[in-house]
């Protein structure tokens, strides 16, 4: 691993802890008295901004270059995360600040997987981009852990739901000092895409398909995050327990499934695999619904597993249908990460009807679209080489 690298590393890692906003989201609705529907609007806040930033930001990124893209996104969250270190704010002035959280997320996400193939030395990319998709895993399963850990502190236990929030602030500024001195000599587009260019993509069913496809896996990982924990207490789990069990583990089997699959799809078409995770992750749904203790905890680790490469499979064969629109095509994927602000309130909602586990029909209706979106035909695919996600 070079160098140079580790900024770039050290942004993935903090594009995964912007998942603690989930499990953090229970801490806020005791703090402000909100009901379930009102909890998932944290996580709302920074899902709507991939729906609104997202093309806008790869055009952006074409024009003013991917470092700076970059430097915006981690200083935008470095800011965002200020206001809630120092006092306890209003909660719409939290959502506000979250809101900002997303912006700058929606930034790193849209520069950090091409601007690695500007640091990487000739012909890593590939290994390095898979690595970077472990580690912003690494920081979604750690995000849960950071969160408890700087909670127990004496500095930081009073502030509740905010303790973690100065922590991550000071880790936005430090990437922000490395990537700033980062010496990038960065690819060149010969055409910028537009706007215009990447919504047209849209009118083709094929897209259109796989970025529904995107907006409901994200939607359903995103409510995976919020509502683990708070079920699983449900089922005789303490807090610590049910933090464990829920969300940590979770995103730990994201965090291997993650680094499984860039072995596994060396042997395996992203066709194959995209249908063999879309199985798993509807089973896992399945199996939080039946109210068991036993079967939901097991129900966690399949959906963590199925879960885990939804997104560089869907996205290579997207891609194969339309090679020379790949950028315009990343800018929708990266737009349909809003499907992480809309389908959590559908949850909430059959949450607050106290429908308990059968809430659980949500993911698993996003993962039996995605099954049958794996099962359409289409151009044939080869293993997946991971210097084409991007």
């Amino acid at each position: 691993m070079q160098f140079k690298t580790l900024p770039i590393f050290l942004a993935f890692f903090l594009m995964g802890l912007a998942d603690a906003m989930g499990p953090n989201a229970e801490k806020m609705k005791t703090a402000y008295d909100l009901s379930n529907w009102q909890s998932t609007l944290v996580s709302f806040s920074v899902f709507i901004a991939f729906a609104v930033c997202s093309v806008p930001g790869g055009v952006l990124a074409a024009r003013i270059g991917k470092k700076k893209l970059l430097l915006l996104g981690l200083g935008l969250n470095a800011l965002a995360l200020v206001l809630p270190s120092i006092m306890e704010p209003p909660f719409a002035v939290v959502l506000g600040c979250i809101f900002l959280l997303g912006v700058g997320t929606t930034f790193l996400q849209v520069a950090g997987n091409p601007i690695m193939r500007d640091v990487s030395p000739s012909g890593s990319y590939s290994r390095n981009l898979a690595l970077a998709q472990g580690i912003k895993g690494l920081g979604s399963a750690a995000s849960t852990y950071i969160v408890l850990a700087i909670g127990s502190l004496a500095l930081f236990s009073s502030m509740g739901w905010r303790g973690a929030f100065p922590v991550f602030c000071v880790l936005m500024m430090l990437a922000f000092v490395a990537v700033l001195f980062l010496k990038v000599d960065e690819a060149k587009v010969d055409e910028p895409p537009s706007i215009a260019s990447s919504l047209s993509l849209l009118s083709q069913p094929v897209f259109l398909l796989a970025v529904v496809g995107i907006f409901l896996y994200v939607g359903a990982e995103a409510s995976m995050g919020r509502f683990l924990q708070p079920t699983l207490q449900g089922f005789g789990l303490d807090e610590k327990a049910s933090a464990f069990w829920g969300p940590s583990v979770f995103f730990l089997a994201l965090t291997v499934g993650r680094l499984l699959g860039s072995a596994i799809l060396t042997v395996m078409t992203p066709r194959t695999c995209f249908r063999i995770s879309a199985l798993l992750g509807l089973l896992g749904a399945a199996a939080l619904m039946s109210g068991s203790q036993p079967l939901s905890l097991a129900g966690v680790i399949m959906a963590g597993l199925g879960f885990a490469n939804i997104w560089p499979m869907l996205f290579s064969i997207t891609v194969e249908e339309r090679p020379d629109r790949a950028n315009e095509l990343s800018g929708l994927m990266c737009m349909a990460i809003s499907g992480g602000a809309i389908v959590p309130l559908v949850m909430g909602a059959l949450k607050d009807m106290n429908l308990g586990a059968w809430a659980y029909i949500v993911p698993a209706a996003c993962f039996a679209y995605l099954l049958v979106l794996s099962l359409r035909g289409g151009k044939p695919a080869t293993a997946l080489d991971p210097a084409r996600v991007a």
